[in-house]
């Protein structure tokens, strides 16, 4: 049986290899034309050393010299020795540049365009070559906007199981995409992206999580909330989302349905305006507790604007709880960073 094998560059290039049940990673990424650090091949330098993020191997055979038993306890483990169990991602410690590989490019075509609140808007695409295109739920691709050689980075608000794969985009005057959406767009525009890039993704749910999101920053977290509805978890998942107006409010419908189709899942909103009708007024920070980090048992996902991750990760120091696992994405405004 064949597995997926996700690669994780230090740049934020993830590229992805079929690994047979007869050959080792390396092998298989070699097949792929990636080249991997490599050089004996015999589980004898270390040099292709790797961390596990998630999924099970077997990894082979080795001495102390090129992985301790402590390291392999850790979660590192040789390339050149190891054959999965399972699908993978892998943390490969050098750029996807020294690998001689880059990020997959593709075209595609708009299917959809929803103005989804007063400053978010949403399009989806259908993908030439769907079947070549795979990402993590969490990642994102640099999208070109059309008519200009300007790329913008955006989420994937959807699961990588879908057809169509969507984003969201905050609406920002004078915003080379938000310029494009409000007033050429039309279904059937062609559109160039290039990725999947970014180590913000989901890992395997093994503990309590809470997700948190800062208006757009929702769109990676719903995109893990579509894996999770595919195979639904054994521990909580708690989602806050923090907009600044009513106005600004999007998907809540979508987190009701997950509410019924995901084991454990609850969620709940606020809004920073002091006028809103919301239920919670305030920021994230006034609904993020040891209670709700489980006392530090907690694996965080958190995405939005840098203030509000700062923020974020502010409070929860002066919480004096230390979350298991913390992993966060920030987003800037038509810079070409996430958003």
């Amino acid at each position: 049986m064949a597995h997926q094998v996700a690669l994780s560059f230090e740049d934020g290039i993830t590229r992805f290899v079929r690994c047979d049940a007869d050959e080792t990673v390396a092998e298989a990424s070699y097949k792929a034309r990636i080249n991997i650090p490599l050089d004996c091949r015999d589980g004898a330098c270390g040099t292709c050393k790797v961390f596990c993020e998630s999924g099970s191997y077997d990894g082979g055979d080795y001495i102390d010299e090129a992985l301790t038993e402590d390291e392999a306890s850790q979660g590192y483990a040789l390339p050149c020795q190891m054959m999965p169990h399972s699908d993978l991602v892998l943390r490969v410690p050098s750029t996807s540049a020294a690998a001689k590989t880059g990020a997959a490019k593709y075209t595609a075509a708009v299917t959809g365009l929803e103005r989804l609140s007063r400053t978010t808007a949403g399009f989806t695409l259908r993908v030439d070559d769907r079947e070549a295109l795979t990402f993590l739920p969490g990642q994102y691709v640099n999208v070109t906007v059309p008519g200009t050689d300007l790329a913008r980075s955006y989420s994937f608000s959807t699961g990588p199981a879908q057809r169509e794969t969507s984003f969201l985009v905050r609406l920002t005057d004078g915003g080379a995409m938000s310029e494009y959406l409000r007033d050429q767009a039309q279904v059937g525009d062609r559109i160039e992206f290039s990725g999947p890039m970014g180590g913000f993704f989901l890992r395997q749910i093994s503990r309590p999580a809470l997700f948190l999101a800062g208006g757009t920053g929702l769109a990676p977290l719903l995109s893990m909330l579509e894996q999770l509805a595919q195979q639904p978890p054994t521990h909580p998942i708690h989602l806050i989302y923090g907009v600044t107006t009513d106005q600004d409010l999007t998907h809540v419908d979508t987190l009701d349905d997950y509410v019924d189709v995901i084991p454990g899942f609850t969620f709940e909103y606020c809004v920073a305006d002091e006028a809103s009708k919301a239920r919670n007024k305030g920021f994230v920070t006034s609904l993020i507790d040891s209670g709700t980090l489980h006392g530090g048992a907690a694996d965080v996902y958190l995405c939005g604007p840098p203030p509000m991750v700062e923020a974020v990760r502010t409070h929860i120091t002066g919480l004096g709880v230390t979350p298991a696992n913390f992993y966060y994405e920030k987003f800037a405004v038509s810079t070409g960073s996430v958003q």
